[in-house]
C-alpha cells in the first residue's frame, strides 16, 4: 500500500469515506466500476485502504466538478500509469483543479429570470441552451447554469441569429477546442509529466507543480483567445477582399 512522506495510511472502508466525504455506498460503488482499486485484504477478510484510495477519490471528486461522467472519469484514470503513487494522483488533481472552471450552479426558473434580469421564453431557455449557457435537469423548472456564460447569452437572446446556426456554431467550436485541448495534454504530457515521474521528486514538487499550472493557465486561455481574435480578423479580411475582386467594376 502506498505511503505519504513515509508515513503508512491505513483505513477501513468508513474511515476512507469519512476522509474523503463521501458514502460508504459511493466508496464500494466506484470500486465495482473500477474507480478505485481492491483494498488489501486482512485478517477476517478486512479491507484496508490507503493513501492511493484517499488521493484517488480526491481527483474523482475535482473530474466530477468538471462535469466528467464516471464512463469518462474511468477512461481518463485508465489512461494515468499503473504505477501511479498516491504522490502521482494528487499532482494530478492540483493539475485538474487548477483548471477547473466556475462550478454550474442549479438554479430555479424564477432564479433564472432574476439572474438573468429578464423574463425568458421557452425558446429563448432553448437559445440558451446551445450556447452552452444551461442545461436542462431531470426537473423541467431546474437548470444548471454556467455563471460565466450566462451574462453573454442573455445579451446576444435577441440577435436575430438562427438556432440553428448557435448550435452549428457551438459544434465548431467544441470540436477545435477538444482537438486543442488534446494537443496540449499530449504536450504537458511529454514535457512535463514524463519528465516529473523520471526524476523521482520529493513530495514538496506538488505545490511547485500547482503553481505552475495556476500561472500557466491563464497564459494559455489568453493565448486561445488572442489566436481566435487574430484568426477572425484574417477571416473577414480575406472575405472583404473576395467581395472586392468579385464585384464588377464602376
Amino acid at each position: 500500500m502506498g505511503a505519504r512522506e513515509g508515513v503508512e495510511i491505513r483505513l477501513t472502508v468508513d474511515e476512507l469515506a469519512a476522509r474523503a466525504g463521501v458514502t460508504v455506498r459511493t466508496v464500494r460503488f466506484y470500486g465495482t466500476k473500477g474507480l478505485l482499486p481492491p483494498p488489501e485484504l486482512g485478517p477476517r477478510r478486512v479491507g484496508w485502504y490507503g493513501a492511493e484510495h484517499l488521493d484517488r477519490l480526491g481527483l474523482i471528486e475535482e473530474l466530477q466538478r468538471q462535469g466528467l461522467t464516471l464512463a469518462a472519469i474511468e477512461r481518463y484514470l485508465a489512461w494515468l500509469p499503473q504505477d501511479s503513487t498516491p504522490l502521482d494522483l494528487a499532482i494530478h488533481r492540483a493539475l485538474v483543479a487548477s483548471w477547473t472552471p466556475e462550478t454550474a450552479e442549479e438554479l430555479s426558473r424564477g432564479q433564472l429570470e432574476r439572474r438573468a434580469g429578464r423574463a425568458l421564453s421557452p425558446a429563448q431557455l432553448e437559445r440558451l441552451a446551445a450556447m452552452g449557457a444551461l442545461e436542462r435537469t431531470p426537473d423541467p423548472e431546474v437548470f444548471r447554469v454556467d455563471p460565466g456564460l450566462l451574462p453573454l447569452g442573455v445579451r446576444i437572446l435577441d440577435v436575430p441569429i438562427p438556432l440553428e446556426t448557435l448550435l452549428a456554431a457551438r459544434a465548431v467550436v467544441l470540436e477545435h477546442s477538444r482537438a486543442t485541448a488534446h494537443e496540449l495534454q499530449r504536450l504537458f504530457r511529454e514535457t512535463v509529466w514524463k519528465p516529473y515521474r523520471e526524476s523521482e521528486p520529493a513530495p514538496a514538487e506538488l505545490e511547485r507543480m500547482k503553481e505552475l499550472t495556476d500561472h500557466i493557465q491563464p497564459m494559455v486561455a489568453q493565448a486561445l483567445v488572442t489566436a481566435f481574435q487574430r484568426s477572425l480578423r484574417e477571416e473577414l479580411g480575406e472575405a472583404a477582399r473576395s467581395v472586392e475582386d468579385a464585384a464588377p467594376p464602376g
